[in-house]
């Protein structure tokens, strides 16, 4: 365990010998870490977090900070962190609350860029990109491989359906649909996230089916219930689009348009 000797580990911290921590750190009684992982000089982790391996958490992050929430009254709640995410400078990830479901969890081979913050109680699914100064409030859902751009900030409880893409400097106000691309002020729908989804090695198949259901839900004349039916009879039975039904019927915030 390569540890500088002006970091501090507090009493009952579990930090796995294959671990590395940098100068004036803090690693918190209540801190689990896993192999391999690198904690930069001022970093601070709190609270009951426990952290995978292979994260890369740079200079002055702080994860399992105190909710801001201003109903939290010290309750024993959590944060939960996969594998090989980086946490750039000054980037803080809450704890959930005991309202929330008690938990905040960030899966695996997330990205999260500097100055970005995660609130309480938030789910984010594996190979996100949160860009600098995004703010995502509590209790929000991001599916895998969510990118959010720079600037951006998404309201509490909203949900960003997987392979979505967020563009820089937008406002998320109400659910973003999987495989799509919102962009704005106030969040409006862009298109398709082709590129996106390419990049993951989704089959043009998928892709083309993708599209065919866009066009239902988005540019046709149709109510959101008729759209949902129309795609449920003519192209269900295909994963992605079984995905894009069911996201679109939990709802509760109403779907970006």
């Amino acid at each position: 365990m390569a540890i500088h000797p002006t970091a501090v580990l507090e009493l009952g911290a579990q930090v796995d010998p294959a671990c590395e921590v940098g100068p004036y750190a803090v690693i918190g009684a209540g801190v689990r870490m896993g192999p391999g992982n690198s904690v930069g000089p001022h970093a601070v982790i709190f609270g009951q977090t426990t952290v995978g391996a292979q994260n890369r958490i740079f200079p002055h992050a702080v994860l399992g900070g105190v909710p801001q929430d201003l109903k939290y009254r010290g309750e024993p709640t959590a944060l939960v962190i996969g594998d090989r995410n980086t946490f750039r400078e000054f980037t803080t990830v809450s704890l959930g609350t005991a309202g929330g479901g008690g938990v905040t969890r960030i899966g695996n081979g997330g990205l999260f860029m500097a100055n970005s913050h995660v609130g309480h109680d938030c789910q984010v699914g594996d190979g996100a990109i949160i860009a600098n100064s995004v703010a995502v409030a509590g209790h929000v859902l991001i599916e895998d491989h969510v990118h959010i751009g720079g600037v951006s900030a998404v309201h509490q409880f909203c949900r960003i359906g997987r392979f979505a893409f967020v563009g820089g400097m937008t406002g998320v106000a109400m659910d973003v649909a999987p495989f799509c691309t919102v962009a704005g002020a106030r969040a409006e729908m862009a298109g398709v996230n082709v590129v996106g989804m390419q990049r993951a090695g989704l089959a043009e198949e998928a892709i083309g089916r993708i599209k065919q259901a866009y066009k239902v839900v988005f540019r046709s004349n149709l109510g959101l219930q008729e759209a949902i039916a129309e795609l449920s009879d003519e192209l269900s039975g295909y994963p992605e689009i079984d995905h894009f039904i069911e996201f679109l019927k939990g709802s509760q915030r109403g779907i970006t348009r």
